[in-house]
């Protein structure tokens, strides 16, 4: 979905429980880094350069046109153990790091999140699937409560512009306003793809109050600063194997925190992921057997 998703874009949502433990700690990181850094260029540049090299990755697995799935790279025995779990209903998923001429990216003052997952729909058909992620203006019924609110705000034919409002609370409550280009492909029987980016990320202050008002994008708690989706959806073993890539860029966390924080951020993207996954399963599944 220029992959997918914006779905993938729920994957902020679970940023937000460890980045908030920042901030409320924002005395203790005075004593060492800033506590609200803002987006810096040299960030911003280094995540355009991991995405780059993601989407020729994604580029050219697309145009072998077989072994799509993550899964499908593993070795015979793995692979067949992975089958067999996607069967069970269980999802697969993988951390992902790309490389610069085999070094890894250096991202000062930021973090990108790189995290790939797959699941399997039973009884599933293509356009159930599609029927489902393309159907945004419902997205805050299917992902809540992640999404609290969601509309298409443009369409030409596979090429959309959508809105996703994401709440969550823990400490604090966070609530980021979102817009997305997607634009989803069709590949040929039973295949398909997407590709989507978060072109606009907001903070908002005083979410539902008086005084509502968003924080200017990259000057903020640093939650969420850019994300990149792609998903791939393939049709056969009698259902739909459902799989989204996401990409994705915080703020960096100050070493004397890093400690408490840098282990619950890190495995924050998986969690996300594999919610997103169920929950797409749940509803196609909601879908078809209220048709």
């Amino acid at each position: 979905m220029k992959a997918i998703n914006n779905i993938g874009a729920r994957v902020v949502v679970f940023y937000l429980v460890a980045l908030a433990v920042h901030q409320t700690s924002e005395p203790v990181a005075r004593a060492g880094e800033p506590a609200l850094p803002r987006l810096k260029t040299e960030t911003e540049g280094a995540f355009e350069r991991y995405v780059k090299l993601a989407e020729a990755r994604n580029e050219s697995e697309l145009k072998r046109g077989t072994g799509l799935l993550w899964v499908d790279g593993l070795p015979e025995e793995q692979r067949e153990e992975a089958y067999a779990a996607l069967e069970r209903g269980e999802v697969k998923m993988q951390k992902l790091e790309i490389l610069d001429k085999h070094k890894t990216i250096a991202c000062p003052g930021g973090m990108i999140h790189h995290w790939t997952g797959v699941v399997f729909i039973p009884g599933a058909k293509l356009e159930d699937v599609l029927g489902v992620l393309e159907d945004y203006d419902r997205h805050s019924v299917y992902y809540a409560p992640d999404v609290e609110g969601s509309k298409v705000e443009s369409r030409e034919g596979d090429h959309f512009r959508v809105f996703l409002r994401f709440r969550r609370h823990k400490m604090i409550t966070v609530v980021l306003n979102t817009e997305h280009e997607v634009q989803y492909f069709h590949d040929g029987p039973g295949k398909a793809h997407s590709r989507s980016s978060a072109v606009r990320i907001s903070e908002v202050e005083n979410a539902g109050k008086n005084g509502e008002r968003e924080k200017t994008p990259g000057d903020d708690g640093g939650f969420l600063w850019r994300m990149e989706t792609w998903w791939r959806m393939e049709e056969r073993d009698g259902g739909v194997y459902v799989q989204s890539e996401v990409a994705s860029l915080t703020r960096d966390i100050p070493t004397v925190l890093g400690w408490m924080i840098r282990p619950f951020v890190t495995g924050i993207p998986k969690e996300s992921l594999t919610f997103t996954l169920e929950a797409t399963r749940k509803s196609v599944k909601a879908h078809r057997t209220g048709r």
